[in-house]
């Protein structure tokens, strides 16, 4: 995996909580491979279990609502999205090497629609 691919993503408190790859893998803030992105949507690494949509580096909730976001790209939220059809499992990426702490972004306007009422954590569990 090459050395720039990896772009940070933050929550709506700025904490850094995970990274997010140009090939559409996202990894938590330790470097586990933790869902994937198919068609615009993440899917959970370990169940598939549908998490929502993904804009722009913003990853968002079923009501399409932003958990997690990059600085480059901004937050974006969209409205309600209809639930795509399952995904296909794929293969585990190499793990990447650990990453230096993000600096904290500014802080961003909120978005049209608000943020989503679950943690990185809780996105990516439920």
């Amino acid at each position: 995996m090459k050395k720039n691919t990896l772009n940070p993503l933050f929550d709506k408190d700025l904490n850094h909580v995970g990274w997010i790859d140009s090939n559409s893998q996202i990894f938590d803030a330790g470097m586990n491979w933790v869902a994937f992105v198919v068609n615009d949507h993440a899917w959970s690494a370990s169940t598939v279990h549908w998490l929502g949509p993904v804009k722009n580096m913003s990853c968002m909730d079923a009501l399409g609502k932003p958990v997690a976001w990059n600085p480059k790209a901004g937050v974006s939220t969209i409205h309600p999205p209809v639930r795509p059809p399952r995904a296909t499992p794929v293969e585990p990426p190499p793990r990447p090497r650990k990453r230096a702490l993000p600096a904290s972004p500014a802080r961003p306007s909120v978005p049209s629609r608000g943020w989503s009422i679950l943690t990185f954590e809780q996105w990516l569990l439920q």
